[in-house]
């Protein structure tokens, strides 16, 4: 797909679709694409997190330094590194204050393909390119320099196709945590190949 035709058949999702429940926002995030400058995929796969009683959770503990942005405004990318190896992006979803948030799981190449296979030389397909959290910013060249970034404008965004592709919605459990594990927090596209699992 051409630069110029992802600009006229999508728009940029607004601070309002980050302002409700993480579940729903985990749900609708799937058939959106996600930018950051010259790479774009539209999304296939996300985990929703929730607060209080979810113990999988980074903000279950409370606020802290690594948290901070998770109770912040909507609409900021929550970023981390895991197992010494992998960034994970995530969206801040809910009101200000009250945590929740959406792992970006996995993504189906639109734009830039090129440089995303260049930072992946060795994913076996283009399906492959962005699936998996590590994977997927690793293609988009997402790091913690991007933690806290407005994703409702910048050079990090969600864009909303203008005529929004059908698709079937599965749900199952996350995938990889050892707390309320078994809480079917994880959506796909079904059938999607660029899913990770």
């Amino acid at each position: 797909m051409e630069w110029s035709e992802l600009a006229t058949e999508s728009r940029i999702l607004t601070r309002s679709f980050y302002n409700r429940d993480a579940v729903t926002v985990a749900r609708e995030l799937l058939g959106k694409i996600l930018v950051h400058r010259r790479a774009a995929g539209m999304i296939v796969e996300t985990e929703a997190y929730l607060g209080g009683s979810d113990l999988a959770a980074h903000s279950a503990r409370g606020v802290t330094n690594r948290t901070r942005v998770i109770f912040g405004p909507p609409g900021h990318a929550y970023v981390y590194f895991i197992y010494g190896m992998h960034e994970c992006l995530n969206l801040v979803a809910e009101p200000e204050g009250s945590p929740g948030c959406v792992l970006i799981r996995a993504a189906e190449p639109v734009a830039g393909i090129e440089i995303m296979k260049r930072r992946r030389p060795k994913s076996r397909s283009m399906e492959k390119l962005a699936s998996g959290p590590g994977n997927l910013t690793r293609a988009f060249a997402i790091t913690r320099a991007q933690n806290g970034a407005d994703v409702t404008r910048g050079p990090l965004v969600v864009r909303k196709w203008s005529r929004e592709p059908k698709f079937e919605i599965q749900a199952t459990p996350r995938i990889g945590i050892r707390h309320c594990a078994d809480w079917p927090l994880r959506f796909v596209i079904a059938g999607n190949k660029a899913v990770s699992g």
